[in-house]
């Protein structure tokens, strides 16, 4: 798996290879409503809970450390949930 910063892409050579456009999907793409998104992310919480979902946590940083926190994300150095303790 590559991890780290996606190398740019000239959206001219995507045309030319029959792209006709470009866009990246956000969670608004994905629910239709409150009462979903609700219902979705309670679903996945419960999974957590029973364990049939298992959270890879990569570091646990205090908050006061925010700034090595932002250099791991940059660095491409992170392999799961990076997590601010207040």
């Amino acid at each position: 798996m590559r991890v780290g910063l996606v190398p740019p892409a000239r959206s001219s050579e995507l045309t030319k290879h029959g792209s006709l456009f470009v866009t990246r999907p956000s969670l608004q793409h994905y629910v239709a409503s409150r009462e979903e998104l609700e219902q979705r992310s309670n679903e996945v919480l419960q999974m957590i809970v029973r364990g049939d979902l298992k959270l890879r946590i990569y570091k646990r940083i205090r908050l006061e450390d925010v700034r090595q926190a932002h250099l791991d994300l940059e660095g491409g150095r992170t392999t799961g949930k990076l997590l601010l303790i207040p």
